[in-house]
């Protein structure tokens, strides 16, 4: 069955076509790098701007050669720690990789992922994939395959069905293009992990000239309205929206970060599968382990 999946996958892929895959973050919508229609196809089902760059996932390394200008020390070490895994590295561009992939810029953003279903698609595909999130610009990204026909039905011409993502929100990025790394986008691996690993300091940057998957300031939004409230305000702020006469939730996540990780894009999409108006929550404390849950919290409530 397993091996049917990844064929079908495989075939569709090379014919063209655009393939929702299963990652250990979220689902991907995925599209032949070196395919334009396809890559065209893929940023008009999600209705993404053209300059909004895609993440290039490979299945080692090594498949890098010729997307990325070069492997540079850095990328090496991160790769060696993290990689199968939920870390994205933006380097400068190699000629394999288009600059509509890029958003035109002369960087990519590059991964390995972990899910054994999409690492077996990128083995036997051979090449690169760029993989967005499988959901419409600016929304919930999925972390099922339901998630996905829900959101994009008919348009994707295959979904292929891993079960739960395991981590459950998008890959952390950092950018190896300065002279000091920088978290662009928080995720499951830390700012003191790759420091760990590349025996430097790593800052958190936000802004700049590179242009990140996930960065604008309103992003993964539910169709509901996020309402953030200082801790033991919650119940205050839900009744006042109550008495206007809103339907509201109050978002209670688990106290641990993996798992509070885990249940935040489900649960935000049940909410909006049960009509509420408003969600009202409160960030988790912050820490490092904490900070992909309070970045996509903070963005989901920015203004429209």
């Amino acid at each position: 069955m397993v091996d049917d999946a990844v064929a079908r996958a495989v075939r569709v892929l090379r014919e063209g076509g655009v393939v929702a895959i299963p990652t250990e973050t979220v689902y991907g919508l995925a599209a032949d790098v070196a395919n334009a229609d396809a890559i065209a196809r893929v940023y008009a089902i999600k209705g993404r701007p053209a300059g909004h760059p895609l993440i290039v996932h490979a299945h080692d390394l090594g498949a890098l050669d010729g997307y990325v200008d070069e492997i540079t020390p850095s990328l090496r070490a991160l790769a060696a720690r993290f990689w199968p895994g939920p870390l994205t590295a933006i380097v400068v561009r190699g000629p394999r990789t288009p600059l509509s992939v890029t958003g035109g810029q002369e960087t990519v953003a590059v991964r390995v992922p972990e899910h054994p279903l999409a690492r077996a698609i990128l083995a036997a595909f051979g090449g690169a994939l760029a993989a967005p999130s499988a959901n419409r610009f600016g929304r919930i990204s999925p972390t099922t395959a339901q998630h996905v026909r829900a959101d994009l039905g008919d348009e994707v011409d295959l979904i292929v069905d891993g079960g739960p993502a395991r981590v459950g929100v998008e890959s952390t990025i950092v950018d190896l293009t300065g002279a000091v790394p920088a978290v662009l986008r928080a995720g499951a691996v830390t700012p003191s992990q790759l420091g760990d690993a590349l025996g430097r300091a790593v800052v958190t940057r936000v802004g700049g000239a590179v242009r990140a998957p996930g960065s604008l300031a309103s992003h993964y939004a539910p169709r509901a309205r996020i309402v953030l409230a200082a801790p033991g305000a919650r119940e205050a702020t839900a009744r006042e929206l109550a008495a206007a006469g809103e339907r509201v939730a109050l978002l209670t996540l688990p106290d641990d970060a993996d798992p509070a990780a885990r249940a935040l894009y489900a649960t935000l999409r049940a909410l909006d599968a049960d009509a509420y108006d408003a969600i009202v929550a409160t960030l988790p404390p912050d820490t490092e382990a904490n900070a992909a849950v309070r970045d996509r919290l903070t963005r989901a409530a920015a203004p429209r």
